[in-house]
């Protein structure tokens, strides 16, 4: 598996001595070590064709990574999990516990669930040179001695059908991850499970809660954390689909859906809602990192704008059950919610989430809803940690915090 050309010597050159600066001489550290790792961890994500099955979070393979969050040890791992259908498969990801003994009882594991960041194997964020970099919140939750894990979803770093958008298998490789962690020795990691997820990562966290007493029911679920999650996947698509975003989401979701879906619905059926230059331009899309590969993706996708689709996903059959069946809200939850939400968001539109908060009133769900003036979609996981690690101190004491409802 191969990972993005590097960059020229004096660009990495000015981006160390910004790290440096910003973070002090363990994010150098950090740096420099993940530099090393990216030149032989290749190996690491290629397994047998004949693995054997195995039980959900059970490990198959994993390496400590040097230069892990001051304060604590880390491991890429891989777990198996199941997919859609209940099939074993293999996913990949990272797990980070503080140093330290685990104090009486075990420590609470918090499951983060990333963001989009593409549905091709290249994508996984546990590829990266700092795969710490793009978990929200990861410093202030080793700090308060949570075990912390993050999945790459299925599909990414570990070849197989990807699992974009997708609730059922997201939310296994999210609670699995869990299990990976009390599975993995020294870490100290207990029953005692929560959840956090920011855009994808809040549809696969909410999914992950509305299943976790089925899927999983050793762990005791005590919250579920999202920031501008795409629950409701109806509103996202029809919201964004006549620009950039929408086009890349849809460009991502086709090949997932296409496979999810085959046993319902044919391919035909599937992207007949495409134009032709929409169905010549997927395949290209759907290889792409969005965090590495932007200006790739942006060259094919913006002459797309208004001409993608040939209606709106979210009205249109198989569409709009596919994303239906996909979206949170269809099962109750029963433990506290906190949901953050940037008034600025310009993807997750802040009345879709208003919306979804109604819906869990509705359900009798104990809701905090913050909603953040001025920030943006990409910003909001990060500008609501203080909030977010206020409120998992109330969940993880069993204090239940004030709802909103």
């Amino acid at each position: 598996m191969r990972r993005p050309a590097r960059r020229p010597l004096l660009v990495i050159g000015a981006v160390v001595l910004a790290l440096a600066v910003a973070f002090g001489a363990n994010a150098l550290w950090r740096w420099g070590a993940g530099e090393q790792e990216a030149a032989t961890d290749a190996a690491f994500y290629e397994l047998p064709g004949d693995l054997p099955a195995g039980e959900p979070g059970e490990i198959i393979r994993s390496a400590k990574i040097e230069g892990a969050p001051l304060g604590s040890t880390a491991w890429r791992v891989i777990y198996h999990s199941r997919d859609l259908a209940g099939a074993d498969v293999p996913v990949s990801g990272v797990i980070v516990v503080p140093d330290g003994p685990a104090p009486e009882g075990g420590r609470s594991i918090v499951a983060w669930a990333h963001p989009t960041t593409g549905a091709a194997a290249a994508c996984a964020p546990s590829l990266a040179v700092d795969p710490f970099e793009v978990m929200e919140g990861v410093h202030e939750l080793l700090d308060a001695g949570y075990v912390v894990t993050a999945t790459d979803y299925q599909g990414l770093g570990i070849e197989g059908a990807s699992s974009y958008l997708l609730g059922i298998p997201e939310s296994n490789n999210v609670l699995d991850s869990a299990r990976a962690a009390r599975a993995l020795p020294g870490t100290g990691a207990s029953e005692r499970l929560m959840l956090w997820g920011h855009s994808q990562g809040g549809q696969a966290a909410l999914f992950a809660a509305e299943r976790a007493a089925a899927y999983a029911p050793e762990f005791t679920l005590e919250g579920v954390a999202v920031a501008a999650p795409a629950a409701n996947l109806n509103a996202l698509m029809s919201d964004d689909i006549i620009d950039l975003s929408g086009v890349t989401i849809a460009a991502l979701a086709i090949p997932a859906y296409e496979a999810a879906y085959a046993d319902q619905y044919s391919k035909d059926e599937i992207d007949a809602i495409l134009t032709p230059a929409g169905a010549a331009a997927t395949p290209q899309m759907a290889e792409l990192c969005l965090l590495t590969q932007t200006k790739e993706l942006h060259a094919i996708a913006d002459p797309l704008i208004g001409g993608y689709v040939t209606s709106d996903p979210a009205t249109t059959e198989p569409w709009q059950t596919m994303l239906q069946q996909n979206s949170a809200g269809n099962s109750p939850i029963t433990v506290p919610v906190f949901v953050a939400q940037g008034l600025a968001d310009r993807l997750v539109h802040p009345d879709a989430t208003k919306g979804y908060v109604q819906l869990l009133c509705s359900q009798g769900t104990d809701v905090s809803f913050h909603e953040l003036p001025d920030v943006t979609h990409g910003l909001i996981a990060e500008a609501a940690v203080p909030e977010l690690m206020l409120w998992l101190a109330q969940v993880d004491t069993a204090h239940r915090p004030a709802s909103t409802c």
